[in-house]
């Protein structure tokens, strides 16, 4: 009885560690981002060969109830609920939505995305992330993109259980914007596709980040661009 008590209190800690990332600015959860497959239970994504690594959507084909207006070099907040509870790195992605489509409704299939932020930790006794313990990350959405909807992904990799494969924990989900205000010229040098951008061996997902303490890290898929 005492061993079922103790099973059921671990498994409840593990799931108050996890989090979500369910809204940008001061909007309402699942307002402008797509409803993610952990909206209830806050798991992650560990298989990252999976759909889910694109945006985790509960309901692939169906979109968040809004696109959210921006303007081109505005930074706006995307927040973690109910905090990043877990070591490790934070990157945002965005994807430009063809014609004919909206943010509502495209997919984000193929090499379309490119990373615009890459965060990096503090090295010494232990690696330092500056994402953790926080409720809500910074992003600036670049101000030479072409007017138009945008899928913007957010994605933090949690790291604590990465040392065999399959260990790193995926936490991400997809904002539906609409950019206004560019300049134009963006023309990125790399885009990646979800799935595809990632190994499950890549050295920045497969890592002990405990011991020996690593003195370098390489996040994985491509180098963050800027205008």
């Amino acid at each position: 009885m005492k061993l079922s008590v103790a099973i059921a209190v671990l498994a409840s800690a593990l799931a108050e560690a996890h989090y979500t990332f369910p809204s940008i600015g001061n909007t309402a959860d699942w307002q402008y981002v797509r409803i993610t497959t952990n909206y209830q239970s806050n798991g992650p994504v560990t298989d990252v060969t999976s759909d889910q690594i694109r945006c985790y959507e509960r309901n692939p084909g169906t979109g968040a109830q809004g696109i959210y207006n921006v303007t081109a070099g505005q930074t706006i907040n995307y927040n973690a609920k109910a905090s990043i509870s877990h070591p490790g790195p934070m990157s945002f992605y965005i994807a430009k939505v063809p014609a004919g489509q909206t943010a509502a409704t495209w997919d984000g299939k193929g090499a379309v995305w490119t990373k615009i932020y890459q965060d990096m930790p503090k090295f010494g006794s232990s690696l330092t992330w500056p994402t953790m313990g926080a409720k809500s990350v910074p992003v600036t959405i670049p101000r030479c993109l072409q007017n138009g909807d945008y899928l913007l992904r957010a994605e933090h990799i949690a790291l604590h259980s990465a040392s065999s494969v399959g260990g790193a924990q995926f936490y991400l989900s997809c904002a539906q914007l609409t950019v206004s205000g560019g300049s134009g010229t963006w023309n990125p040098k790399n885009r990646v596709s979800f799935p595809g951008a990632y190994k499950a061996t890549d050295p920045g997902i497969l890592i002990n980040i405990y011991y020996p303490v690593p003195t370098s890290y390489s996040p994985p898929g491509p180098p963050a661009e800027t205008c």
